[in-house]
């Protein structure tokens, strides 16, 4: 097969956790440029808004109903395992050797900052699913000794929020080093890590394992460290009301923008954290599902490093969309205390040349789209619970052990 033409042929492609926010609408993108598309997860998403007592302010159907809804629309079919894939490994082996994918894309993370700082708990199950998950997915590729390409979703918080003045690069960074002769060498590292949280430790940490991994058993893996997506649904999505995508809006689960236009279609306050002096890289939901399928198209060989992408289109800080969403909508600011432990304020300059470079049109902040993320957050608008708005997972406690409380960063 001529290496030009590879990404024209459809492929089997396994979406581990096709059943979450970028899942499902990545799952159902894939089939319909005509992949042959398989679903494995264990609903744990479905699961925690149990936990949480927050679901969905869309209303998600059943598993078996959006399948089959799929199927109706598509005349595609999507086959769907439900496995835990941190705790069943056999089982999981066993999928991957009868399916034979030529694609595993990997989504199966608990992917909430804010979740994983709940409680040790919470801790620990972040640590125990992620960390699980992914190096189980490495072990079953290895094990099965078939050809597969894997794509993961990590995340922009893997750098941190700190710039030195620099873009972040690509994953790598070049670097200069004086030997103990003065000789002057040139190396490339991973881009050193800077965690924000537990979730954000666990991307980092897989990191090292794909680098590992593709050193060692030369896995062909591309990992996309992808912004806060904002939107709601694709092309997809919008085909049918029983095929809707997520719309998370609780103080855990919610991401910002999102939570901006909710609040405000609702008539809650719009609630910026600390001086809303963050910068944050953002994408929407239509282009991460366009860029997964870029990244299936120009998979690596076994000779090349782990390819890593910044999956995102634009940076804005938290301040500057919170006043836009009330230029639009005429909702209130409100700004309070900051949950999290970080900087008030920060830059962040981001290169995102690859997927540029591999023909994505990115979509960047539109009124159109902003006003469709509204519309939908009016019409479901009676399925919100205004007690879980607010952000109540905390990064630090009010005292930490022999810290003076004068001296604890301000959250």
């Amino acid at each position: 097969m001529n290496a030009d033409n590879r990404h024209l042929e459809s492929k089997k492609i396994i979406v581990l956790g096709g059943d979450g926010f970028c899942g499902w609408p990545t799952s159902l993108h894939l089939s319909n440029v005509g992949h042959e598309v398989i679903i494995i997860d264990n609903l744990s998403r479905r699961n925690i808004d149990n936990e949480l007592e927050a679901e969905s302010l869309t209303p998600i159907q059943p598993m078996g109903t959006r399948l089959k809804v799929w199927k109706e629309i598509s005349g595609k079919e999507i086959k769907f395992y439900n496995t835990d894939i941190a705790l069943e490994y056999d089982h999981f082996l066993k999928i991957i050797n009868d399916e034979k994918p030529d694609v595993i894309v990997h989504f199966a993370e608990q992917r909430s900052a804010p979740y994983s700082m709940k409680s040790s708990k919470n801790k620990r199950y972040t640590i125990n699913n992620n960390m699980n998950a992914t190096h189980n997915v490495l072990c079953a590729m290895v094990e099965s000794g078939l050809d597969i390409h894997l794509v993961h979703l990590g995340t922009m918080g893997v750098y941190g929020y700190g710039t030195a003045g620099m873009k972040i690069p690509e994953g790598y960074l070049d670097i200069e080093v004086e030997t103990e002769a003065g000789e002057r060498v040139k190396q490339q590292i991973l881009y050193p890590t800077n965690p924000g949280s537990v979730y954000h430790m666990t991307k980092s940490q897989d990191q090292l394992l794909f680098q590992y991994y593709n050193k060692n058993d030369r896995l062909r893996i591309t990992d996309l460290h992808q912004g806060i997506v904002w939107g709601t649904n694709t092309k997809e999505t919008r085909q049918d009301e029983r095929l809707i995508n997520r719309f998370d809006y609780d103080g855990d689960y919610g991401t910002v923008l999102n939570r901006f236009l909710m609040q405000a279609a609702v008539g809650h306050p719009i609630t910026v954290h600390g001086t809303g002096g963050q910068t944050r890289a953002f994408i929407h939901i239509q282009d991460t599902v366009r860029c997964v399928q870029l990244a299936i198209e120009n998979s690596p060989s076994y000779e090349d490093k782990v390819m890593i992408f910044n999956q995102m289109t634009e940076t804005h800080r938290v301040r500057d969309l919170a006043m836009l969403v009330s230029e639009l909508t005429g909702g209130e600011i409100a700004y309070v205390s900051n949950p999290r432990n970080e900087a008030p304020e920060n830059d962040l300059h981001v290169r995102n040349d690859l997927f540029l470079s591999k023909g994505l049109e990115p979509i960047t902040l539109d009124e159109g789209l902003l006003q469709e993320v509204t519309n939908v957050a009016r019409k479901y608008a009676h399925r919100a619970d205004h007690s879980k708005i607010p952000a109540t997972s905390t990064w630090t406690k009010d005292q930490l052990p022999g810290v003076p409380k004068e001296k604890i960063t301000d959250i």
